[in-house]
């Protein structure tokens, strides 16, 4: 299985098909590895925008956000 990570400038919405062929991405064997860099991808002053997986999966820049609030409010 492998998952693709797009990130973009800070500020950055949701990615056209067009657009995603111009946009830096990084490719994980699992989802989890690709959820981990988008976290450190959004700390370090841009954004991830896009994870999308083989088997389907796509999650967008607002999900990606709710997964990390997630992560935060159990380690609170």
């Amino acid at each position: 299985m492998s998952y693709r990570a797009y990130s973009g400038p800070r500020g950055s919405e949701t990615i056209s098909p067009l657009e995603k062929d111009k946009l830096l991405y990084k490719e994980f064997d699992k989802l989890d590895d690709a959820l981990a860099w988008a976290r450190h991808v959004n700390g370090s002053g841009r954004v991830a925008l896009l994870i999308e997986g083989d088997d389907g999966t796509s999650l967008s820049r607002r999900e990606i956000a709710a997964f990390h609030h997630a992560d935060f409010n159990r380690a609170s």
